[in-house]
Formats: structure tokens, C-alpha cells, sequence
């Protein structure tokens, strides 16, 4: 499994490239009810920074497929 800083950084790298290459998708990152703990300190860890990062992945894969078929 990847360390926290690996993932941090992928995390980083990821919404920096959906910032800049696909700022109408940024903004709903912001929104993201995923992303708002339940919990007042929530506990993150490598499993919670991985959940994270795939959640990222699936929707940038998602809005680049939906907008080629466009």
C-alpha cells in the first residue's frame, strides 16, 4: 500500500490537472458530499486517502467519457 505522502501527492497532482484542464468539473469537487467528514475528526488514513483518490480518478474518467460521446 502506498504511504500517506504518496497519495497525498497524487491527490495534489490529480486536482491540480482537473483545475487547470477541466475547470467546470473543479468547481463540483468543492461540492463533493464525499468529501465532508461525519465526524468531527475524522480519522484519514492510507485506506481513507485511497478511497479518495480512486473517487477523483472515477469521476474525471467519467466527465472525459461523457464528453467525447458529445
Amino acid at each position: 500500500m502506498k504511504t500517506e505522502q504518496e497519495l497525498l501527492t497524487q491527490i495534489t497532482q490529480l486536482t491540480n490537472n482537473m483545475e487547470t484542464n477541466y475547470p467546470e468539473l473543479y468547481t463540483f469537487l468543492l461540492e463533493d458530499p464525499s468529501t465532508i467528514p461525519s465526524m468531527e475528526h475524522p480519522d484519514i488514513n492510507p485506506t481513507v486517502l485511497q478511497d479518495y483518490l480512486n473517487t477523483l480518478k472515477q469521476t474525471l474518467k467519467h466527465h472525459i467519457e461523457t464528453r467525447k460521446s458529445k
